[in-house]
């Protein structure tokens, strides 16, 4: 289990009752006995993929937990319909039970970063029985609106989710595959840029389509290596259309949640963990307030001096804070080196 070397994981490949095709890591302990061993399902967000939890796995491997990481569906390995009605949350958490059951887990500790962290919520939701506890990584936890919302909507409030616009039109699939290489390098970059660079407009309307089309290039890869960056592109090249469809289902969810019968919030007892870092523009604090009103068990941890990508930046905070409060939360007798 090497984050440098993909292929050293434990690679498979299933078709769930659901009628998909998913491709995902599992990865057993030593002493794993499945009537005892808890299991970790990482969900990741965008542009990721499995690999995005690649420093969490052994180590959390080494503690005791078998850990259960899926290309999500349009990523990767698993299948990649054509169609935004096949990426709405309940078919996605429908699939991520399918998978649990296929792979003989009752109910598994939900780990979600980014559209994972509203996939696992939402999986709390449709399928409540199903989890051991929740974590939330990066993105505070939103209800099922009660109204509808278009984007148009959302962006006039939140002018900074402009670039949701331009991810939702199809023709930005092959925009960005012309543009990969701008593309990951602008998503995974080191350091905010200053106020004085282009680059601080691009989650803006029309930003984004600027900042790819300009001559603007990062020359190094952020907080990938060159072998890590050299990894993701070669993933998602021809592959955007998959990944974006997550972006073009506002309606469909809308339609889904209104006329389904999901809690309105996680069941009172499940244990539920959020972890932000401090500077990352997509948990401000009113949603951190929302999660705190909406789910008053919640334990909400800030990581100073950290952004978006908490499993790369943070690692050793994400996986030590995690098993301790699994710990804590399941009175849990795992072996640990924390």
């Amino acid at each position: 289990m090497d984050p440098a070397n993909p292929a050293s994981f434990n690679h498979r490949y299933e078709f769930l009752s659901t009628g998909r095709r998913y491709h995902f890591v599992d990865q057993l302990p030593a002493n794993y006995d499945p009537a005892t061993t808890k299991t970790l399902l990482c969900i990741h967000g965008f542009p990721d993929l499995w690999y995005g939890w690649r420093y969490q796995i052994k180590p959390w491997v080494e503690l005791g937990y078998r850990v259960v990481v899926p290309d999500k569906l349009g990523y990767g390995g698993t299948d990649q319909p054509e169609d935004a009605i096949h990426y709405t949350p309940k078919r996605i958490t429908d699939d991520i039970a399918a998978l649990l059951d296929i792979l003989q887990i009752p109910k598994a500790v939900i780990v979600g970063h980014d559209w994972g962290c509203f996939m696992a919520s939402r999986f709390s939701l449709w399928h409540p029985d199903r989890l051991l506890a929740l974590v939330l990584l990066s993105v505070p936890f939103v209800p099922p609106p009660r109204e509808y919302i278009s984007l148009e909507q959302m962006v006039e409030r939140f002018p900074n989710w402009g670039y949701q616009l331009y991810f939702r039109e199809k023709s930005t699939n092959a925009e960005i595959e012309r543009n990969l290489h701008k593309f990951f390098k602008l998503i995974y970059r080191l350091r905010r840029p200053t106020s004085s660079s282009p680059l601080t407009k691009w989650t803006l309307p029309g930003g984004l389509k600027e900042v790819l089309n300009s001559s603007t290039v990062h020359k190094d890869t952020g907080i990938l290596t060159p072998k890590e960056f050299d990894y993701y592109v070669s993933q998602f090249d021809k592959r955007m259309n998959g990944p974006l469809n997550y972006y073009r289902t506002t309606q469909l969810r809308y339609k889904e949640e209104s006329e389904g019968k999901l809690l309105p919030v996680p069941r009172s007892d499940l244990p539920v963990l959020l972890i932000v870092g401090k500077d990352d523009p997509t948990a401000n604090q009113g949603a951190l307030e929302v999660t705190k009103k909406l789910i008053p068990q919640a334990q909400i941890e800030l990581i100073n001096g950290v952004g978006h990508w908490v499993m790369v930046e943070s690692k050793e905070f994400i996986n030590e804070s995690i098993p301790k409060f699994l710990r804590n939360a399941l009175g849990e007798g795992v072996h640990t080196k924390l």
